[in-house]
């Protein structure tokens, strides 16, 4: 038994160390992080003082040109995504949001989790993705 806790130990603390940031980190929040080949991608929102579009298109546009951009970072494409969640503030807002995803994953999209929330964390702000990709 000792045994086990140990190699739990060991595996849990190489785990933290293989751990790598990418892009610039705030207090609370890094825009993804490398473990092992895997990308672990923060929640991006395409609502922002630079780009103050309300459309939906506009905002998912915006999101996943800045998930785009922090996978490239971090060394992978978008052809490389894994996994996405879209979170909406209206189920309205769906096809919308479609549309625009179709065009930057156009075959063998990657798996999705759609919800629809109350509310994002900025003012007028109708989407937020994240997403989990491989590297290279």
């Amino acid at each position: 038994m000792r045994y086990l806790a140990l190699l739990a130990l060991v595996a849990t603390t190489a785990g933290a160390q293989d751990r790598k940031p990418v892009g610039t980190s705030s207090p609370t929040l890094t825009p993804a992080i490398i473990v092992g080949k895997t990308v672990y991608g923060s929640g991006q929102l395409g609502m922002s003082r630079d780009n103050p579009d309300t459309s939906i298109a506009g905002q998912t546009k915006a999101t996943l040109e800045n998930i785009k951009r922090v996978f490239e970072q971090a060394g992978t494409t978008m052809e490389r995504v894994d996994k996405c969640t879209v979170f909406l503030t209206d189920v309205k807002d769906f096809a919308g949001m479609n549309a625009v995803y179709r065009t930057f994953f156009p075959s063998a999209p990657p798996a999705r989790s759609t919800v629809v929330v109350a509310a994002l964390v900025v003012p007028n702000a109708k989407i937020e993705i994240e997403c989990i990709a491989h590297l290279p």
